[in-house]
């Protein structure tokens, strides 16, 4: 990923756009904010393609030739992960890429097993893949992020993945079912942790989670609020659509 000149240039275009109070970081701190309406992943019949990328660990969601690339780094167990995805930037940012204007990449990182205990982001990680199988990747992201148990409690068992699949039409079958009940994906897991530490490597903390990468430039720490601004958070992104000579090429 691009990092220096890139870096403060992205960091002086945030700075035109994040509003006072938002700048925080790392993962486990929430902050407070009004419950919005649960919506659907993506409303209508024009869902986004949604494919695994040729590098075997990335989730692609949204037309290839969209303006611009968000790549999300996400913990399933992450409850600042699920401070985006439902009350922040999230529905956001799937309603831009329901449009075109953007194309959102995952990469799921499984590390707060190692640091809490169990085996929840695991197990939710290899779920997800198997829902990437079944073309219904979209809409179990969302529901596992507002069914989110507490990071504590390592609450993302097989039965409570298979419970949240019910919520999304179509995708419980014996296929589906089983790849959940074997960690069919075990590997696919295991490479995703080591994207996720690649990706990190050249920052001293490491990436955290949520983390951004717009069109290839990670978005700096100190602007890391601006995710869990919804408006803020869309503004940007524009910004990144329409005015591209602001943007590192």
């Amino acid at each position: 990923m691009r990092v220096g000149r890139g870096r403060r240039r992205l960091a002086a275009l945030a700075l035109m756009l994040v509003l006072p109070g938002l700048l925080s970081s790392g993962c486990g701190e929430r902050t407070p904010r009004q419950p919005s309406p649960k919506k659907a992943a993506y409303d209508g019949p024009a869902k986004p393609p949604e494919k695994l990328d040729v590098d075997g660990t990335t989730i692609v969601v949204g037309d290839p030739k969209a303006p611009v690339t968000v790549h999300l780094y996400e913990d399933p167990r992450c409850p600042v992960c699920q401070e985006f995805e439902v009350t922040g930037g999230g529905p956001a940012l799937r309603a831009l890429t329901q449009r075109r204007e953007t194309k959102t990449e995952y990469t799921f990182a499984s590390f707060l097993d190692g640091k809490v205990g169990g085996g929840g982001s695991k197990r939710a990680v290899n779920a997800l893949r198997a829902a990437l199988e079944a073309g219904k990747f979209a809409e179990y992201h969302a529901v596992l992020y507002r069914h989110q148990p507490a990071e504590a409690v390592d609450g993302y068992t097989n039965a409570l993945l298979l419970k949240l699949a019910g919520k999304v039409a179509g995708l419980r079958g014996p296929a589906f079912d089983s790849a959940v009940k074997t960690m069919k994906y075990r590997e696919f897991v295991d490479r995703s942790e080591r994207a996720y530490d690649r990706a990190g490597a050249d920052t001293p903390r490491g990436l955290g989670t949520p983390a951004a990468v717009i069109n290839g430039v990670q978005m700096p720490e100190e602007y890391f609020g601006m995710l869990f601004d919804r408006k803020a958070f869309t503004r940007f992104l524009r910004l990144m659509r329409y005015q591209p000579g602001q943007w590192p090429s």
